[in-house]
């Protein structure tokens, strides 16, 4: 009897430290959510605005909000865990449910996006490029544009040419640039009056190419990031219900 009780003793002790220590490893993995859900908002929030679906920005605010969740269940967890209260160990094992449906939905959220976004590009970003751009009240779309147009090298939704079309070409402020400055290799003032290949850029695809690349790149981090989590989630509710059956069959 007496065997069979510090053999248990010692079954519960070693669930202990090792639910800590994923509780640990847990709360540093919510710190890492949150930050590829933020960079997705703060570094990325202009190109956000060229696309008409908010799939994107749902995935990284819910991205957010599970890191913060994770980031709390850890702290519950050690708590949960050091204290011995099935009361505690019942929350924590909720939250951790409920962090795992937020990602399930995440990635839900990412994988219809990643199927729609090459039909919602080419549907919406040559519109949103002659139609919005240098026009009043739309300087986010001017702004991500230029910066589109320069980080990924690329000049026009499919091809330069896109800019004959633009409303804004056909206006005085333009001053007869066939391009913005912002499609020179060498950004200077007035530069986007020769659409010469030597002077911008001409990229095969054009910047729907290179924004759609860059977009399901993006995609596959968050959605490896879910799933990392995940994982590790499935192995912290699987050593909370050993610790939880444990303490409910030691006497109070």
């Amino acid at each position: 009897m007496a065997y069979d009780e510090k053999k248990e003793t010692c079954g519960t002790v070693c669930l202990k430290y090792l639910l800590f220590t994923f509780n640990f490893l847990f709360w540093v993995a919510g710190g890492v959510v949150m930050a590829v859900g933020s960079w997705t908002l703060v570094e990325k929030s202009d190109y956000i605005s060229l696309l008409s679906s908010a799939t994107y920005a749902a995935s990284a605010y819910i991205l957010i909000l599970a890191g913060a969740i994770v980031m709390v269940t850890g702290v519950l967890g050690c708590c949960a865990t050091f204290k011995e209260q099935r009361r505690l160990l019942r929350v924590y094992f909720v939250l951790l449910l409920c962090i795992f449906l937020l990602e399930i939905l995440a990635g839900v959220l990412a994988y219809i996006y990643y199927q729609q976004l090459n039909e919602e590009l080419k549907q919406n970003l040559r519109e949103t490029m002659v139609q919005k751009y240098r026009q009043p009240e739309q300087e986010h779309i001017t702004k991500a544009v230029d910066k589109l147009q320069q980080e990924f090298k690329c000049c026009g939704s499919n091809s330069s040419s896109d800019w004959g079309d633009s409303v804004w070409t056909r206006t005085s402020e333009a001053d007869g640039r066939l391009v913005p400055d912002s499609c020179c290799k060498t950004q200077t003032l007035g530069c986007g009056h020769r659409d010469h290949p030597s002077n911008i850029y001409k990229v095969e695809g054009g910047c729907i190419t290179k924004l759609e690349n860059f977009i399901l790149d993006h995609l596959k981090i968050i959605g490896a990031v879910g799933v990392g989590i995940a994982c590790v989630q499935i192995v912290g509710m699987v050593f909370t219900c050993c610790l939880y059956r444990s303490l409910k069959a030691e006497p109070y």
